[in-house]
């Protein structure tokens, strides 16, 4: 291979070595994969740019930092050929593979040169012809591969070996033992203090509250992980978490592995698994909990769970949030002096962490809510609401009705017989007028056919009063009915209302769909 005009171009060795990579023999080292490439490059005459390493990275995973920083140098017009010892250098993904090298190389004008398999995009080759063939084969092999590190793993879960990137909270790697997890004398403490709240009847989302009033960092803080999607409950303890914690066999003595998977070799998306088919295996490590008292809390919380099972549907669910922080309104029970159940709404953030001072109770009854969001409706609303204009509606609706209550009832048969005898009828009377058909004769058809007609003629139009109905009455009513309750639809509400906000000073703001009409100038 000699590359005419090399003082052109402005080259990028790309390297990669994955840790699977490593088994296949020395061959494959950082440190020989830079040396086969500087030295192509020197026999050529090539101006080498950079150097791209990517140490340790799947070749399914295309966010590596070398590979990604060799794009932003072609991105920016420094680089206009791309070297690999070979096409899985590259990747090992066929589908983004092809991609870079069918479209996004060609587009920026970038010349890539795989040695190995002997591919240069900058002359016509038959190795470039079967290029895909050698990244669905890549490709393949990365499944395998795949598929064997899962093996491996499933194998050592089976055996009760930890293979997970961080313990649970209250667990750290053992020192020197290889997938093997001790207790954490850090935060076991607070395990054993969040069981024996839970065993005082404390609930999940009290404990929640009192971990984060007492500033006690959660797992993911402690462990110094980011979270991927910052929030307004970010570094905050959460009832689930709590709930989650509470029943984790983990913390008596079981390692419990497989509760999530990933959706394919080439994804990192995460799917929960069913809790039958997590891998559990008893005895492997010291417990924090005691089992009697673990047992315990897993009574409470499914007593709990079958009390607070239920859930409120009210008008306003899912329209309304806190002004302040913008969280949606949770909405809680709680009894009056005369025992009676009143729903009132209350900041979600604020139920959550009540003396972090991140926002205010904002509590209301729900049902003053809810009158004052219809009354400010009805206030908008009426110029729309004119009871004539629906009359006229409502009419043109119900004649639509009855025009299709009368087809489905089988007038169309009865309509289709009484053309038919009428057709008969003027076939026998031309036959007669042609003299085809004797006097006798015609007389005793037509009668025949005229009665066969006209009893045709008086089934349907008993059909037909059967379903009729006053227009009028029907309407009016269909309109009183309208004006009455229609406002109070959730169905309509969700139509009118785009978002409802409740203020610290219990000031309720609206915003409608539509444009609101400007008031009337008083005459």
């Amino acid at each position: 291979m000699k590359i005419q005009h090399p003082g052109e171009y402005r080259a990028a060795l790309y390297i990669r070595l994955s840790r699977e990579d490593e088994n296949e023999g020395p061959s494959e080292s950082v440190t020989n994969q830079k040396s086969l490439l500087q030295s192509f490059a020197a026999e050529q005459g090539l101006s080498v740019f950079d150097i791209y390493i990517d140490d340790g990275w799947s070749g399914t995973n295309f966010e590596r930092p070398g590979f990604q920083r060799m794009i932003a140098d072609i991105e920016a017009q420094k680089i206009n050929m791309v070297i690999t010892k070979d096409l899985s250098r590259l990747g090992r993904d066929y589908i983004l593979t092809g991609h870079y090298m069918e479209r996004y190389f060609p587009e920026h004008r970038v010349r890539y040169i795989s040695l190995l398999d002997g591919i240069d995009t900058g002359i016509d080759s038959a190795a470039n012809e079967i290029t895909p063939f050698r990244a669905i084969m890549n490709d393949m092999y990365a499944k395998d591969i795949s598929k064997k590190i899962r093996s491996v793993k499933r194998d050592k879960q089976r055996k009760g070996q930890f293979i997970g990137g961080k313990p649970v909270y209250g667990y750290k790697m053992h020192p020197t033992e290889k997938n093997t997890i001790v207790i954490d004398e850090e935060t076991a403490p607070i395990v054993r203090r969040i069981f024996k709240m839970a065993l005082e009847g404390t609930s999940c989302r009290q404990i929640a509250a009192r971990l984060n009033t007492e500033g006690i960092p959660t797992p993911a803080s402690y462990a110094g992980l980011i979270s991927s999607r910052p929030g307004r409950y970010s570094g905050l303890w959460s009832g689930e978490r709590i709930s989650d914690m509470l029943q984790n066999e983990t913390y008596i003595g079981n390692m419990v592995q497989g509760r999530r998977e990933r959706v394919s070799y080439k994804s990192k998306k995460c799917l929960r698994r069913p809790r039958e088919s997590w891998m559990v295996v008893e005895g492997t490590h010291e417990p924090i909990v005691d089992r009697e008292i673990f047992q315990k809390v897993q009574l409470l919380l499914q007593s709990r769970r079958k009390t607070r099972c239920r859930t409120y549907d009210f008008p306003l669910k899912g329209l309304i949030f806190c002004h302040e922080c913008g969280s949606p309104l949770a909405i809680v029970n709680r009894k009056n002096a005369r025992g009676e159940d009143i729903l009132y709404f209350i900041c979600r953030t604020y139920q959550r962490s009540p003396k972090s001072g991140v926002c205010t109770g904002h509590m209301v009854q729900e049902k003053a809510v809810m009158e004052a969001v219809l009354f400010k409706i009805k206030e908008v609303c009426s110029p729309y609401l004119n009871p004539e204009d629906l009359l006229l509606t409502a009419k043109a609706i119900l004649e639509e009705t009855r025009k299709n209550e009368r087809c489905r009832v089988g007038t169309r048969e009865l309509q289709a017989k009484i053309r038919n005898l009428t057709s008969r009828l003027d076939t026998a009377y031309m036959d007669h007028l042609s003299g085809l058909l004797a006097e006798e004769d015609f007389q005793r058809i037509y009668q025949k056919l005229k009665t066969e007609r006209n009893t045709a003629e008086k089934e349907l139009n008993n059909r037909l009063q059967k379903v009729s109905f006053s227009a009028e009455e029907e309407a009016g009513k269909l309109t009183q009915k309208f004006l009455e309750s229609a406002l109070t639809s959730r169905e309509v509400l969700i139509s009118l209302i785009e978002r409802v906000e409740l203020t610290e000073n219990r000031q309720i703001l609206l915003k409608f769909r539509f444009r609101q009409p400007e008031p009337r100038a008083s005459s």
